[in-house]
């Protein structure tokens, strides 16, 4: 059994996905059509499309769009021709990419297009994110995204929005990873990281333009079991610059709640740059940031207060890991010594797992005020979500009575 599994795996499908796809909005002389083709690769020459799709045994498909362009109501969807993941070369193939490599480098891209100013860099896990950083240089955000989850990094997919460097492909080539995906490569970087002979290589020119996607929509489709179909427009951030933000306030029985302390420019930073990782974020979820770095990222959860504790408990794993791999090169749970256990559980005690001074994240409001207190008790000091609660003034007093700020977005940011 275990070798039919791992043979499974190294099994490539042969799709039967036909190589032309239209699908049509209307009919008659207003009707508008998006014109697709199926994408492919040369892999050791031979014409190879994914390799699979979520699990070995489903065939699957990657599409481009290459005509048309839909109007709905006054939003147009993205023109043909401005590819990203959907016709990315490969400078090395490993194994050719499946579904999930595709929909992870995607998702990567989905948040790194509102973070261009600076060097930054998303590594993914299942679609979500294990790690972003914004640094100084290439280098400086790929080892802070690393580290913030070094353990779910291991065989996620990397996407950087600068050329990739010398420094940071000698530092990708020492982890083990999946893909990983930038505009350029400089000279030499290459030979780095064909050392790792399974490791997708992948070139995205147009990442070095990824401030033009930032407002672009495309149509986004859910595929039911019945057969139905749900499209809808992509999500776009409202909030995308600190002036975007609205100091938390809010009227109720005739009395103004309002927060007692304004953020500072750190602040506003930080929330700006978890405000725009959370929309690659699956839902329901709370993420921690801190210095343009996530501490602690909560997915998926029934209950925002809920998320709001794994996000936190995760902020303190992973720093536990994150010192034990630094001192001893071991991964926390391979620590044998006991006195190095106990002082890195003592050192991370002490530190509250790196959240004070961290900014709260929630893609949507705060229905109570126990969600936004797992925060605070732990030192958070700014908070950023979409307010709208019916007990929006309880968070804004829990914030208050710890000197925390807190500002609204107006807008929710659900990803499923």
């Amino acid at each position: 059994m275990a070798e039919d599994l791992k043979k499974a795996y190294r099994t490539v499908m042969e799709d039967h996905f036909p190589g032309h796809l239209e699908i049509k909005f209307g009919k008659g002389p207003k009707a508008q059509t998006l014109v697709y083709e199926k994408a492919s690769w040369i892999v050791d020459g031979v014409e190879k499309g994914l390799r699979y799709g979520e699990n070995p045994g489903q065939e699957a498909a990657l599409y481009k769009l290459v005509n048309g362009n839909l109007l709905i109501g006054e939003v147009h969807t993205i023109k043909p021709g401005r590819y990203l993941a959907s016709d990315m070369a490969l400078l090395q193939a490993g194994k050719h990419p499946g579904k999930i490599n595709l929909t992870d480098i995607d998702n990567a891209l989905n948040i790194l297009r509102y973070l261009t100013k600076i060097p930054s860099v998303a590594i993914m896990k299942h679609n979500n994110p294990c790690g972003v950083a914004s640094g100084s240089s290439l280098e400086d955000a790929y080892l802070k995204a690393y580290y913030a989850d070094r353990v779910a990094a291991f065989g996620g997919a990397i996407a950087v929005n600068r050329p990739l460097d010398k420094a940071t492909a000698e530092a990708i080539s020492e982890q083990y990873a999946e893909v990983v995906a930038a505009p350029e490569y400089e000279e030499g970087t290459i030979d780095i990281l064909s050392g790792r002979k399974n490791l997708r290589i992948a070139k995205i020119g147009n990442i070095g333009r990824l401030s033009e996607f930032s407002t672009e929509r495309f149509v986004d489709f859910k595929s039911l079991i019945d057969g139905g179909l749900i499209a809808q427009m992509s999500f776009v951030p409202v909030a995308r610059h600190k002036e975007d933000f609205k100091p938390a306030v809010v009227e109720h029985k005739g009395k103004t709640y309002e927060i007692a302390r304004k953020p500072d420019d750190n602040e506003l930073e930080d929330m700006l740059f978890g405000w725009l990782v959370e929309a690659g974020v699956t839902s329901n979820s709370v993420i921690y940031v801190k210095d343009r770095v996530t501490v602690g990222i909560g997915t998926g959860e029934q209950d925002r207060v809920g998320v709001a504790k794994i996000a936190r408990d995760k902020a303190y794993t992973k720093l536990m890991d994150k010192l034990c791999f630094e001192r001893y090169k071991v991964p926390f749970n391979e620590l044998a010594d006991p006195d190095g256990r106990h002082e890195i559980e003592s050192e991370v005690r002490e530190q509250k797992g790196g959240l004070p001074g961290s900014s709260m994240v929630s893609d949507a409001f705060f229905p109570f005020r126990d969600g936004v207190e797992v925060g605070l008790h732990e030192g958070v000091r700014a908070v950023v979500q979409p307010g709208g609660a019916l007990r929006d003034h309880e968070v804004i007093e829990a914030c208050n009575e710890f000197n925390a700020t807190m500002v609204f977005t107006g807008q929710r940011s659900f990803k499923h």
